[in-house]
């Protein structure tokens, strides 16, 4: 196939009317930086990139500087002159339903971009208002050109979804695909992969493949936005920025998340996988490490390793029997207890045939007699029970008041401080891939930094 600019006229046949004739007249191509003065005098420097499907038709679409979007009105434009064109980069070209295009100079790593959807991989209907999850992983990347800067991209769409929507099935799929993508590119050199989702389930998307890349080999970097990317407070081009710089400057393995650290755009974060959590609905730093420092912070082109990347995963520590199992049981159920805990509720998952049980209980670890005894049912039935807390910070202790004790008694497993989204995932990892035997052990031993022994001062 011919090899062309990694962007291309064609991706701006979107725009029409007056829009399209001042961008046909400027001879500016999607990625161009483009001077616009309008008749009020109002200048403007930024990225033309191509205008979403249901968007406005007469308006022309900047990306500036700042990574923020914004959109002209065609008639208000006197003068629109190319400043500057797109960073040069070779790509295969592909047809416009293909899931794969390749973009970024030969010379730099290699970093798949991965979309499952979510709001980083969505645009906004104006018509509606609705954010809907319709880019391809290409589309973003168009976005995102500086991307080209940072390392050769790869992107493909594994499924497109917001995460409310993956359930175990999508984690399994995912986590194979990018088994089977490193297994067929060993010839030609893969450095890590980047998986753009949705910020809902994140921390579950990413304490599951913690456990399904065990033994992977290379850094893997979950990564979403709080606002879409046609928004002008997106968050989804720096975010993008720090995951591919991470991966561009790590030699570790292991999963890890970039989001914002503060609401100001100067540091991405790079969290643990399995000890982060989405503690705000729509702040932009709305994830937080929970008693583990950072794996790394990244302003602008800078990554500063906070903490040992490999340490903090024990990857060398790890029985190859644990790397690479990609199944989850569904058969798996997350509870919070809380006052006036209907026992029934337990009982009706056990009628269902449920495996495995978290209890978020409160404080160290606790839940009333009544549920204590519907547990220890539980148990003798040989389901097993694992005990996390609502609290954010701190460890499950059930030797302190004659409650946890009695849960012990029961049967029911403290499980430390591991967060409980990321116990409920490794509680499937762990039934879905070993025998009932177990399980108790796998839960109660840190494969890849669940759980922590000490918690740092707040």
């Amino acid at each position: 196939m011919p090899e062309n600019d990694a962007t291309g006229a064609d991706d701006l046949s979107s725009y029409t009317g007056p829009a399209a004739e001042l961008i046909k007249n400027s001879e500016a191509k999607s990625g161009s930086r483009v001077k616009i003065k309008t008749n009020d005098g109002l200048e403007l420097s930024g990225l033309l990139i191509p205008r979403y499907e249901e968007g406005a038709s007469d308006y022309v679409v900047l990306k500036l500087k700042s990574g923020y979007n914004v959109g002209i009105e065609a008639k208000s434009i006197i003068s629109m002159n190319e400043e500057e064109p797109p960073i040069q980069g070779k790509t295969t070209a592909v047809a416009r339903n293909n899931d794969r295009s390749t973009l970024g100079p030969q010379n730099q790593k290699t970093i798949l971009l991965l979309s499952t959807g979510g709001t980083i991989a969505s645009k906004v209907d104006y018509r509606t208002g609705a954010v809907k999850p319709v880019y391809t992983a290409a589309d973003l990347y168009a976005s995102v050109p500086e991307l080209g800067k940072i390392a050769r991209i790869e992107a493909e769409i594994a499924f497109s979804s917001f995460s409310e929507n993956l359930s175990q099935t999508h984690w399994e799929e995912l986590s194979r695909r990018i088994i089977d993508t490193k297994t067929n590119r060993s010839a030609s050199g893969l450095d890590g992969i980047v998986v753009m989702m949705g910020t809902d389930t994140l921390a579950y998307v990413s304490a599951a493949l913690n456990f399904s890349l065990i033994g992977f080999g290379l850094p893997v970097v979950c990564v979403g936005s709080q606002r879409s990317s046609d928004r002008p407070s997106t968050d989804s081009a720096l975010n993008l920025q720090g995951a591919a710089r991470f991966v561009a400057s790590s030699n570790g393995s292991g999963v890890v998340v970039a989001m914002h650290e503060s609401e100001n755009d100067n540091t991405i974060a790079i969290h643990s996988g399995v000890r982060v959590r989405k503690n705000h609905t729509s702040r932009r730093d709305a994830f937080e490490s929970i008693d583990v420092p950072l794996i790394a912070k990244v302003q602008n082109d800078k990554v500063s390793f906070v903490s040992d990347y490999n340490n903090v995963y024990k990857m060398g520590d790890l029985s190859s029997e644990l790397a690479l199992k990609t199944k989850f049981d569904q058969r798996v159920s997350l509870i919070k207890f809380h006052p006036g805990f209907d026992i029934e509720m337990l009982r009706f998952l056990q009628s269902k045939g449920v495996r495995g049980l978290i209890v978020e209980a409160t404080g160290l670890g606790h839940v009333s007699s009544k549920t204590v005894d519907s547990i220890r049912e539980l148990v003798r039935n040989g389901i097993f029970v694992g005990i996390t807390s609502q609290c954010i910070w701190g460890h499950v202790d059930l030797n302190v008041y004659e409650t946890g004790i009695d849960l012990v008694n029961a049967g029911a497993v403290p499980l430390g401080n591991m967060l409980s989204e990321t116990a409920f995932v490794k509680l499937c990892w762990a039934i879905g891939n070993f025998p009932p035997e177990r399980t108790r052990n796998l839960m109660t031993r840190n494969l890849v930094g669940e759980t922590t022994e000490r918690i740092p001062l707040r």
